[in-house]
């Protein structure tokens, strides 16, 4: 594909885009920005956070680690499926009863202000670390698509990009997101069933599929393997619980239905319907590297190779084949629009979700007591900055990046939502009020200790090495940390 018909087919989507975000935004106040004024349809919503987790990185850097490591992802997605299943029935009832905006306000009423300013600035570090990875990947495909071909630099890639996810969310919030998101998980859920389809009647086949090492699921027979299924299974669970339940992004979309029963309906069968997608990213992964083996465009290990016989890392593969006139020209071009859509779906939900905290939990500006235009004017300029913010934390992830980009964004997560995931854990657990001034240090102290036994646990635990589940590990810290806070039951009184 040329840089022009890329170019042309990323426009032609974004025009649909923005006209549905217009529509949909265009009579928006700042409790239609926030929470979609509690009017969302569950199916609607359903649909349309499909598409929310399914990032860029999953449209890419998924059919990229099948080579190296099967489809092990899907007992993660296992996990991920419980943790929706706790999010449904035990975070959401919490969260409708309280009738809260941002989700930290919990932590507000439950513990303090200390613990609910802690959660709401780990949520910030979170969301936008984990935001900029995720662009990232649309960033660096871009690049390699379109702007390196035309000689144009990075950060004017990272500014682009960023300013269009602006520009998609501005105007009506979540009201915005839902619709817009609806179209987006269209795309992305079109666009990799069509490409197999494609594939497939190009030729390659799935005889040999299930005895292929490409497709083996499940590992039980190395505890110091990453690929070991109990550590990917618990970790699905506690990864979904701590990126989506206790994420202002993902449940800030989640809370704008009518009531709690319908935002349960729509987690279950949202649910559900991922991990079918997942299965079939990793499916469509199987039948890249299968093709580049049947053309002879794999190394001895597996790895395929581009032109100049450089090996391609794995969140490269689907591009270079999907665009490199490998297959006809539609597999490109779907290639194109399923990865925008997954890509600006994650942003846009994160850049409004980040607008939200900050504004509600940072600043502290309400509409009850600042008033509507005032909330509306700092929401504004602090939507901006998000934007910038954003633009720089990507070109950074662009000099530091050294990995494939799924498991940078986990590594990530283990660290920043561990402090989350505990503080909500021991709320909700047990009865205990705790000195709340001190809580930060914990929420300090979790991640190092995390951190130091992630470096040495070869040293000292007979090779044994942490994956995933390096955020069990340090919201089991967190929760320690709270218990040695707890208050007597005098003090308490």
């Amino acid at each position: 594909m040329s840089p022009t018909v890329i170019l042309v087919t990323i426009a032609c989507y974004f025009c649909l885009l923005f006209g549905i975000s217009w529509v949909a935004g265009r009579k928006a106040d700042n409790a239609g920005f926030f929470s979609g004024n509690k009017s969302s349809n569950w199916l609607l919503i359903a649909m349309s956070t499909i598409g929310a987790p399914i990032s860029a990185v999953t449209f890419v850097s998924v059919p990229g680690m099948v080579q190296a490591s099967g489809m092990s992802y899907m007992q993660m997605v296992l996990g991920f499926t419980v943790g929706q299943l706790i999010i449904a029935f035990v975070l959401i009832p919490l969260y409708y009863k309280m009738n809260l905006t941002s989700i930290y306000e919990y932590l507000n009423q439950r513990f303090g202000v200390s613990s609910y300013k802690t959660g709401a600035w780990f949520f910030f570090l979170s969301k936008s670390t984990g935001a900029a990875v995720r662009l990232f990947i649309v960033c660096s495909v871009l690049q390699l698509l379109v702007f390196a071909p035309m000689g144009l630099p990075f950060w004017l890639n990272a500014v682009l990009t960023c300013g269009v996810v602006y520009l998609c969310t501005f105007k009506g919030g979540v009201k915005s997101i839902v619709w817009t998101d609806l179209l987006k998980t269209t795309c992305l859920i079109l666009s990799v069933v069509l490409c197999i389809v494609y594939i497939l009647r190009s030729g390659v086949s799935l005889e040999g599929y299930g005895d292929s090492a490409m497709t083996r699921m499940f590992y039980f027979d190395d505890v110091n393997d990453g690929r070991y299924f109990w550590k990917q299974f618990l970790a699905g669970i506690f990864v979904l619980v701590a990126t989506t339940g206790l994420d202002q992004d993902m449940m800030q979309r989640t809370l704008s239905c009518k009531n709690y029963k319908d935002s349960q309906k729509n987690i279950v069968v949202g649910a559900l319907v991922q991990m079918v997608v997942i299965y079939l990213f990793l499916a469509l992964g199987y039948l890249l590297y299968t093709y580049a083996i049947g053309q002879g465009m794999t190394d001895t290990a597996g790895h395929v190779l581009n032109e100049s016989g450089e090996v391609l890392k794995g969140d490269d593969v689907f591009a270079f084949l999907a665009t490199g006139n490998y297959f006809p020209l539609i597999v490109g071009i779907l290639f194109v629009v399923g990865f925008i859509a997954a890509g600006n779906s994650a942003a846009g939900s994160a850049l409004t979700a980040l607008t939200t905290s900050f504004t509600i939990d940072i600043l502290n500006r309400t509409i009850a007591k600042d008033g509507e235009a005032a909330v509306k004017k700092t929401r504004t300029w602090v939507h901006v900055g998000m934007a910038v913010l954003m633009a720089v934390l990507i070109y950074a992830v662009y000099l530091l990046n050294n990995e494939s980009v799924i498991n940078t964004v986990y590594k990530v997560a283990s660290y920043t939502y561990g402090p989350l995931l505990g503080m909500f854990f021991f709320g909700i657990l047990t009865k205990l009020q705790v000195r709340d001034k001190w809580v930060p240090i914990v929420c300090i102290i979790a991640p190092v200790l995390t951190l130091v036994l992630d470096m040495h646990s070869a040293e000292w635990f007979d090779g044994y090495t942490f994956s995933h589940e390096r955020l069990i590990l340090n919201a089991l810290f967190t929760f320690v940390g709270m218990l040695l806070l707890a208050k007597s039951r005098k003090e308490s009184k």
